[in-house]
């Protein structure tokens, strides 16, 4: 089949990623060690506003992984996934002393709650 023929017209694999409800965007999206490492520095890890999302909510808030997919318009399962990176790479980040860049993929959006839109 030619190229551009097949399913999806080469658009990538499987279906669009939904729209991500973030409640919270992080005033602060950068962290790095306090002492400069020794030798040459390991690049930095880069979490999404989903896994920062997935992280606040679950772990800061204290909402289960249901409760927490429905704020954020997706499964529990999507939730758990993001859950785990998030998990990882602030584990990560700790252990090896590297940076955290918390960054925007481009399918988040804002959540306006009702107190917050009065």
């Amino acid at each position: 089949m030619p190229m551009g023929m097949g399913r999806g017209w080469g658009r990538g694999r499987g279906r669009r990623r939904k729209l991500r409800m973030i409640g919270f965007i992080p005033q602060v999206r950068h962290f790095y060690p306090a002492i400069p490492p020794v030798g040459q520095p390991k690049p930095p890890i880069f979490m999404t506003y989903e896994e920062f999302e997935a992280l606040r909510l679950v772990d800061y808030e204290g909402l289960t992984q249901e409760e927490a997919g429905k704020r954020m318009g997706v499964s529990r399962g999507t939730v758990w996934r993001a859950l785990s990176s998030a998990r990882k790479k602030v584990s990560q980040m700790l252990v090896e002393g590297r940076e955290l860049i918390i960054l925007a993929e481009g399918n988040e959006v804002p959540r306006m709650d009702s107190s917050e839109g009065e």
